[in-house]
């Protein structure tokens, strides 16, 4: 599931632009018009520096595991590797991309054997 803070004819169209199958696919996009979920979440991106840019709150980068209704792994990139700000997640968006997420899985899933 990807979200953003957007309408649905917007995550339909980016949906078609990625070539997402909306009614069949594994990728599923929605949109967050109200910022709702965002604010649910604690990920509002509400920096001063991208704001300048974007005109009104949008969602911190980030990618959750979700098992069951339980959040097992929330990750939010807003850091560089050296501690560099970095709010978007625009410039380091490592720790919530897919390496990072299948390393953190393996890790609950030894856990979860122990």
């Amino acid at each position: 599931m990807v979200y953003c803070v957007n309408d649905g004819a917007v995550m339909d169209a980016w949906a078609k632009d990625q070539g997402c199958d909306q009614e069949a696919g594994l990728v599923k996009l929605f949109g967050d018009p109200s910022g709702a979920l965002t604010r649910a979440l604690g990920l509002s991106l509400e920096d001063p520096g991208p704001m300048a840019k974007l005109g009104y709150p949008r969602t911190k980068r980030s990618a959750l595991y979700i098992e069951d209704g339980t959040i097992k792994i929330f990750k939010v990139s807003e850091r560089g590797p050296n501690g560099e700000d970095d709010p978007a997640g625009d410039d380091y968006p490592e720790e919530t991309l897919a390496p990072s997420m299948i390393a953190a899985l393996k890790e609950l899933n030894l856990k979860s054997e122990l």
